[in-house]
């Protein structure tokens, strides 16, 4: 290899680059670009724009700021950190913009302390047990060592801030700027960079240049057709589908708005088809010289009672949530047809082994309005922020449909659906049911859960750690478990 460097490479400095521009434009091996890979990070995009970029699932991987551990109440040079929109920056609806998101953050800002201070007081530090030195959970007035003093009150204080930033989120816009960082190869980023030129938001194009600009400097010849005439081609491919489905759309259905959340099982098989094709794909691999047809064909004359026991098997088999079910369970799909708060959305929206696709971010649906918002006695205030945007995006929608979208907020009902297998669904409700996560995505995954194991009584079984529990704090255990292992790295 040393060789091969200094005889073709020393000298020639160009010679990669040569190399790999002949192998993609000569030969079209598309999959060449993946040996490139790349890291970007982005400062300062909506979260809007955020979503568009984490759209895409294979071949990169987000790193984004979170929504529960930051605040959002500091301003940046005396203006609150949300999107100036170009286009409706220079429209007749600037000054409502500005005043719609800015009434949001200022109430934001204004209650992060009162609401912490409400958590605090109805939830205290004395309704909890913290590990003392000895390894037993006491309350903190037994706690006798100064260190152990001073853990739990860094756990309780990290876990009601987080409680206290869930419940005020929702009134965030989707214009509130956000970081992300994102690892790829060349290939992904290149499609990346395409979809971004395609949009029609001001936005969304300047990242795509921004982002192309940074990548040309390390891996150009990855990202070289993203808006090329092979680049412009696919966009225009893009915005041709749109119009396809909107025509469709516009001809052919008709409805109104649902309001309110929604969790509904739309699409799934009968169980038995479904254990039949599990089975057969279980065993497929230990069953050489015979095809898939032919095991299935056998699989279907067995007992019910031997396939259950089969399944059974599999199921004691799990010892934790991290052994996660063999290929075989994804060989039956569920649809889910979801209609959540935007900000729960954003988490779910994480999970890219599934086929997911939404709409555009409007104010058709109603408001999820917190019971703390309720009992803090801000519900006035919450509602005014609501109201306000719905009364500005209605003015804005019909001439600005997606850039509109700017002004909702988190706290506004989002409809989208969701297709995964039995082994994606497995992983996704046992992880968004854990206790530390947040109260408003765990409801909704509950009841995924126990959806599915109504259709599948038998096969559902496999999500043996599923919480259907409640908590009042729910990062309290999650943050005692980080102070231990922060303990042991001192």
């Amino acid at each position: 290899m040393r060789r091969v460097f200094l005889d073709e490479f020393l000298k020639n400095q160009n010679r990669g680059e040569e190399f790999y521009k002949r192998v993609l434009l000569e030969y079209g091996d598309d999959s060449v670009a993946e040996l490139g890979s790349a890291q970007i990070a982005i400062e300062g995009l909506s979260n809007i724009a955020v979503k568009k970029i984490e759209d895409r699932r294979i071949g990169l991987s987000y790193l984004e700021k979170s929504s529960r551990y930051v605040a959002w109440d500091k301003k940046l040079n005396g203006k609150y950190k949300f999107f100036r929109e170009p286009t409706l920056m220079k429209s007749r609806f600037v000054d409502d913009y500005l005043e719609s998101c800015n009434l949001d953050f200022n109430i934001y800002a204004k209650n992060v302390q009162p609401m912490l201070k409400f958590i605090r007081e109805n939830d205290p530090i004395e309704n909890y047990k913290f590990k003392s030195q000895d390894g037993t959970e006491k309350k903190i007035s037994k706690l006798k060592n100064e260190n152990d003093i001073k853990s739990a009150n860094m756990i309780y204080r990290a876990a009601t801030k987080a409680k206290a930033l869930d419940v005020l989120r929702g009134l965030l816009p989707a214009s509130t700027l956000t970081n992300v960082g994102i690892t790829g190869n060349g290939r992904a980023f290149e499609y990346l960079i395409t979809i971004l030129f395609s949009s029609k938001l001001t936005e969304e194009k300047q990242l795509a240049s921004k982002i192309k600009h940074e990548l040309d400097a390390t891996i150009k010849s990855f990202v070289s057709r993203a808006n090329d005439k092979y680049g412009k081609a696919l966009q225009k491919y893009f915005n041709d589908i749109k119009k396809i489905s909107h025509r469709a759309s516009r001809n052919n259905i008709r409805g109104k708005p649902i309001l309110g959340n929604s969790v509904r099982l739309v699409e799934f098989e009968p169980e038995l088809r479904s254990i039949n094709s599990i089975i057969t794909a279980l065993i497929f691999e230990q069953s050489p010289s015979l095809s898939f047809d032919q095991i299935f064909k056998n699989v279907k004359k067995m007992s019910k009672k031997s396939k259950i026991k089969i399944v059974e098997q599999l199921i004691n088999a799990r010892q934790n949530r991290r052994h996660r079910p063999p290929r075989a369970f994804e060989m039956t799909g569920y649809t889910f047809d979801l209609l959540t708060n935007f900000g729960m959305f954003r988490d779910l929206h994480r999970h890219r082994a599934l086929t997911l696709e939404r709409q555009l971010l409007t104010t058709d649906h109603d408001f999820d309005t917190p019971n703390e918002i309720i009992e803090l006695g801000i519900e006035k205030d919450f509602d005014d922020c609501m109201y306000l945007t719905k009364s500005v995006f209605q003015k804005m929608r019909h001439k600005f449909p997606e850039q509109s979208q700017y002004i909702v907020n988190f706290a506004y009902n989002y409809p989208y659906y969701m297709r995964f297998n039995l082994r994606e669904a497995t992983h996704l409700i046992e992880l968004r049911t854990v206790p530390q996560g947040h109260a408003d995505y765990r409801k909704i995954v509950q009841k995924m859960y126990r959806l599915i194991s109504k259709k599948h009584p038998t096969l559902s079984k496999i999500m043996k750690y599923v919480d259907l529990n409640q908590y009042d704090l729910e990062r309290f255990e999650s943050e005692k478990r980080t102070e231990e292992k922060r303990k042991k790295i001192e």
